[in-house]
C-alpha cells in the first residue's frame, strides 16, 4: 500500500450526548452508525478545550492547551508545529475546507498552514459594506450602508443577504453557495474537498469543518425532524443568542427548547459525512485513508455548570460541563473491516501521534487512548469581547465566568472515567459511565489535579496576532463569539 492518506473531519460544536451512536434516542447518525461497523468507535473521548480555538490547536498540534497557550485572540501559533505542515514537509498535498474562521486563515490564528485554503466567500461586492453579522439589525446596516462610499453596493450586499437568508429559493444557487449570502454552507467546502481529492497525485492530508452544526441551528427541511416553530421563533428573536440566557434576560427553558433543531443539524452533517465517504469508496482511496471523525468541542443547552456556581451551560461560551468535553470520536484506520469499541478514556490531542503511527505502519486501534490512562482539558474565561458582553447583561456575581478551569480525567479500567475538576478554590471529582451517565462523588482529588497540571510546561510556540478585519468580526459575531 501507498501511503495512507489523511482526512480529519470535524463536527463542530457536536457533543456525544447528541450522537445516535452513543445512545442519543433521536437517530440523528444513521450513517456514521453504519459507517462505526467497519472502524473504531472511542466512546470515552474528550475534547482539549471547550471552543473551537483552543481545541484546534491540539488537534493540529498534539499540544495540551496547558502547553501550547492558544486559547484566545490575539495569539497565533508560530510556523513549524502543526501535523499538517509536517505531512507537507514529507511530500503529502494538505487542505483546510471550511467556514471556520479559526482554521481558515480569517482570525491570523497560525491553524490555516495548509497548501490549500478554501475559506470565507465574499459578497458580491467586496468592497462594500458586508452585512454577515448582522441578522435582524436593519436599521443599523442601513446606517452602515449610506456612510459608507458606496452606498448603493452595500445596499445590495444587504438585500442579497436577506434573500439568502429568508428565501433562499429566490437567489441563484451560484450567487448563494459562493457569496456570504448567510453562512456558507457546509456543502460548498463538501465539493470543493471532493474536487480537490480528485486532482491529487501524491498522498493527501485534509481537515474538513462542518460549521451546520453551530449555532445558529438551521437544519434542512428534510433533516429537521425534530423540532417545532415556537423553537425558531425562540432562536429568531435571540439578538446574540448566548448571553440573554448567561445575564437572566431569557429564561433558560427557551434555550432547552433549541435542542430539537440542533439535532437535525448533526443529522444534517451526518449526510455529509455520507457523501464523503461513498465518494472515497467509489474512487478506490477509502482503504488507503486514516479517517478520523469528531467534534472540536460540544453544545450546552442549560446544564449547570459542574463546579462554576449558579452558571448554566449556556452553549459553548464558558465552563467545563460534560456537555462542552464529551465528544464523539469514530476512526477508520486504513484497511479495517471490523469494528472495535474502545472504552478507556482517549484525547483529541493524540490525533497528531496517531498520523505518524499510521503513516510509518506502526499503530493499533487504541491509539487515541494514553498510555498512561490520563486526559487533559483546560478551559479558560471570556475573550475581551465577550467580557464586555458580560458587562452588559449580567449584574452581582461575574466572577463565576472568569478564571481558568483544570479538568483531569482517568481511565478506571471498567469502561467509566474519573473527572476530576478544579477551578479557584474550589473541586469536583465524578465518575462518568457513558454520554448520558453522569455522577457527583465526594472524592478530593485536587491535589491530583494541580500535581499532574503542574508537569504541564509552556511550549512557547505563540506569538501576537493582529487583530481582525471588520468583516470576519461581522462573521464571528453571528457564531456568537461577539
Amino acid at each position: 500500500m501507498a501511503r495512507p492518506n489523511v482526512l480529519l473531519i470535524v463536527l463542530d460544536s457536536v457533543r456525544a450526548r447528541n450522537v445516535s451512536l452513543y445512545g442519543h434516542e433521536n437517530n440523528t447518525t444513521p450513517f456514521l452508525d453504519t459507517f462505526a461497523e467497519d472502524a473504531t468507535v472511542y466512546r470515552q473521548a474528550r475534547a482539549p478545550g471547550r471552543w473551537s480555538l483552543p481545541s484546534h490547536a491540539s488537534l493540529f498540534t498534539g499540544l495540551h492547551v496547558a502547553e501550547h497557550q492558544l486559547f484566545d485572540e490575539g495569539r497565533r501559533l508560530t510556523p513549524g508545529h502543526t501535523i499538517f505542515e509536517e505531512l507537507a514537509e514529507d511530500g503529502y498535498d494538505t487542505g483546510v475546507f471550511s467556514y471556520n474562521g479559526y482554521i481558515n486563515g480569517a482570525t491570523n490564528s497560525g491553524l490555516d498552514r495548509f497548501q490549500t485554503v478554501e475559506g470565507y466567500r465574499d459578497p458580491p461586492f467586496p468592497n462594500a459594506a458586508d452585512p454577515q453579522g448582522i441578522r435582524g439589525q436593519h436599521r443599523e446596516y442601513l446606517k452602515r450602508s449610506v456612510r459608507h462610499d458606496q452606498p448603493i453596493r452595500s445596499l445590495l450586499n444587504g438585500a442579497l443577504m436577506k434573500l439568502g437568508w429568508d428565501y433562499p429559493d429566490l437567489v441563484p444557487d451560484r450567487i448563494l453557495r459562493n457569496t456570504s449570502a448567510g453562512k456558507t454552507p457546509d456543502d460548498v467546502y463538501v465539493d470543493a474537498f471532493l474536487d480537490w481529492q480528485s486532482d491529487r497525485n501524491a498522498p493527501w492530508a485534509a481537515c474538513l469543518n462542518f460549521m451546520c452544526t453551530h449555532n445558529a441551528y438551521d437544519p434542512a427541511p428534510e433533516h429537521d425532524k425534530w423540532s417545532d416553530p415556537a423553537a425558531r421563533r425562540i432562536q429568531d428573536n435571540l439578538e446574540f443568542g448566548n448571553w440573554e440566557f448567561l445575564g437572566g434576560h431569557e429564561p433558560i427553558e427557551k434555550l432547552a427548547k433549541l435542542e430539537g433543531l440542533y439535532d437535525g443539524t448533526i443529522r444534517q452533517a451526518d449526510s455529509y459525512l455520507k457523501q464523503i465517504i461513498a465518494t472515497l469508496r467509489e474512487r478506490g482511496a477509502l482503504d488507503d485513508t486514516l479517517v478520523v471523525i469528531t467534534g472540536d468541542h460540544g453544545e450546552g443547552f442549560g446544564e449547570p455548570d459542574e463546579i462554576r456556581p449558579n452558571l448554566p451551560t449556556v452553549q459553548h461560551v464558558v465552563g467545563s460541563n460534560e456537555s462542552l468535553l464529551h465528544v464523539p470520536l469514530v476512526v477508520k484506520f486504513p484497511g479495517q473491516t471490523d469494528n472495535r469499541d474502545v472504552t478507556e478514556v482517549a484525547s483529541l490531542t493524540a490525533f497528531p501521534r496517531v498520523v505518524r503511527a499510521v503513516v510509518d505502519g506502526d499503530w493499533d486501534a487504541a491509539a487515541f487512548a494514553p498510555d498512561d490512562g490520563r486526559v487533559f482539558a483546560s478551559t479558560h474565561g471570556l475573550n475581551g469581547v465577550n467580557y464586555e458582553r458580560m458587562q452588559e447583561f449580567c449584574d452581582g456575581d461575574t466572577d463565576r465566568f472568569l478564571g481558568r478551569t483544570a479538568v483531569l480525567y482517568e481511565d478506571q479500567g471498567d469502561g467509566t472515567v474519573r473527572k476530576m475538576v478544579n477551578w479557584e478554590d474550589r473541586h469536583v471529582t465524578l465518575e462518568i459511565e457513558d454520554a448520558q451517565t453522569v455522577r457527583e462523588t465526594d472524592a478530593d482529588n485536587r491535589e491530583r489535579v494541580n500535581e499532574a497540571f503542574g508537569e504541564l510546561i509552556d511550549a512557547g510556540v505563540i506569538a501576537d496576532a493582529d487583530a481582525v478585519d471588520e468583516a470576519t468580526e461581522q462573521r464571528l459575531e453571528a457564531l456568537g463569539y461577539r
